[in-house]
């Protein structure tokens, strides 16, 4: 090969791999800026700790990189929350991320993190963990709960045995309902409420009595909590979940009626109204006793349908109703204690049927 033409291929290759220099460059002059993430203690291992505690930690976030580093996100597990965090950290400096967790749905080991998103090219996604083992000084038998599927103008009662891991002798202070429709009263238990090898051999059990019913309880979900007060020095206070639902006695389907615009000879001019118990075990003790209307030119008539339970009480615009307006409403009677008296509105317009 000429020497000539050594020479343009050298110049060739030359002309070829130049960007790629200046690619290298570049990469090295923005990783050169970029900023780096540095965790001094990712993890923090709280020990053993009394159910109930409420663990925070702020973890350090050092930037030891040149450029400015940003937490873009601080995306915590279930169980963990997130206080707060510093989003921009110049080089050099420290910032925090404060994370909470609450011990009191936990027990044994448990290990709640916070995830990180970061502008850092080397370690975009980050992770710092809270860790502990949870212990129950004072639990509940056989669960921390009652729950009720119940009807309104009902009462229920449910328990739970309260015991403790305290070397101390255990005792209740006081207990205290959240709603007046919640009873909780407490006894010592003895005999067959004693339960084995649960707690410290020899501290006394105690067993709550959870009622809850009467005239107060309004129908829907049920989420409250009793607290158990106590003389244990790790965990004063018990916390017993009361959940379910209070359903109403009896449905109305609809509750109000609007005839629309109707004549008397109109097939629109009878309506329907279906009344159904929502007792499960004996729905026959739910009775429509009559329907009164108190809208001139409608008549209500009342009959059990093939259902126990369950009666329909139609509605007519009467034969010789005057036209103008349906505006009133119609009086049910029950044998509910809770709702004897179902109000339905009524309202529609009779026109001249010539």
């Amino acid at each position: 090969m000429s020497k000539r033409m050594i020479a343009t291929t050298l110049a060739l290759a030359l002309i070829l791999a130049a960007p790629f220099v200046v690619a290298d460059e570049k990469k090295s002059a923005d990783t050169a800026k970029a900023p780096r993430l540095t965790l001094t203690e990712p993890i923090k291992d709280f020990g053993t700790v009394p159910k109930g505690t409420k663990l925070d930690w702020s973890f350090e976030i050092k930037n030891t990189g040149n450029g400015d580093l940003e937490i873009l996100a601080a995306k915590p597990t279930c169980g963990c929350t997130v206080a707060d965090f510093d989003k921009l950290i110049k080089p050099g400096s420290t910032g925090k991320i404060s994370a909470h967790v609450d011990t009191t749905n936990f027990a044994g080991p448990i290990s709640k993190a916070v995830t990180l998103e970061t502008n850092d090219p080397s370690a975009a996604s980050a992770q710092v963990t809270i860790t502990a083992i949870v212990k129950p000084y004072v639990e509940a038998y056989p669960v921390g709960f009652v729950r009720y599927n119940m009807l309104q103008g009902d009462s229920e009662k449910q328990s739970v045995i309260l015991y403790s891991e305290e070397d101390e002798p255990f005792e209740i202070v006081k207990i205290e309902s959240p709603q007046p429709w919640i009873r909780a009263d407490v006894v010592k238990a003895e005999g067959a409420d004693v339960i084995t090898k649960v707690g410290k051999t020899g501290q006394s059990q105690y067993r709550v009595d959870i009622t809850v019913g009467g005239g107060d309880v309004r129908p829907g979900p049920i989420a409250e909590k009793v607290k158990v007060v106590t003389n244990s020095k790790h965990q004063p206070e018990y916390m017993l979940t009361v959940s379910g639902v209070i359903r109403p006695p009896f449905r109305v389907e609809p509750t109000g009626v609007n005839f629309g615009e109707v004549a008397p000879t109109d097939t629109a001019a009878t309506r329907t109204i279906v009344l159904r118990s929502n007792n499960l075990k004996t729905p026959e003790v739910f009775v429509v006793t009559k329907a009164e209307s108190g809208v001139a030119g409608v008549t209500a008539e009342v009959k059990p349908t093939d259902k126990k339970g369950e009666y329909e009480v139609t509605l007519q615009v009467a034969k010789d109703a005057k036209p103008g307006a349906l505006d009133g409403s119609v009086l049910i009677h029950t044998s509910d204690k809770v709702t004897p008296l179902v109000t339905i509105p009524v309202k529609g317009t009779v026109k001249s049927s010539s």
